[in-house]
């Protein structure tokens, strides 16, 4: 992948904590915008084109893919994935890494689900 001018700008304010905080904070929300890009692009789709098949429209999937996805519903995304013909998962994952209960020590019946898949 060729190197541009704006990779070497983004390595260099990574090397800031601040900087480098902040962008790692937002990478889970513009994580979906970059897998659907890259599912339209591989399907050969346009935005018009992904739009229709989904049942939207075309700045709809502009904004979705500008990483702007506030408010989308679990219906949306079925269709979307559908349309790219993809399987859509939900996950839920806990922020910080459980700690192990020691021998007898925690409570009678208490767990920490690691996960749950739906959509």
């Amino acid at each position: 992948m060729k190197t541009t001018d704006f990779d070497k700008y983004l390595d260099a304010q990574l090397k800031n904590p601040g900087f480098r905080k902040a962008y790692d904070d937002l990478e889970e929300e513009y994580e979906l915008a970059k897998q659907i890009i890259r599912f339209r692009i591989d399907r050969n789709l346009s935005q018009a084109q992904l739009a229709k098949l989904v049942g939207t429209s075309q700045p709809a999937i502009a904004r979705l893919e500008s990483g702007n996805h506030t408010n989308l519903t679990l219906g949306f995304l079925s269709r979307l994935a559908k349309a790219l013909d993809l399987r859509a998962e939900l996950r839920f994952l806990p922020l910080k890494p459980a700690r192990m209960a020691s021998a007898g020590g925690g409570r009678k019946g208490s767990r920490t689900p690691a996960s749950t898949s739906a959509v």
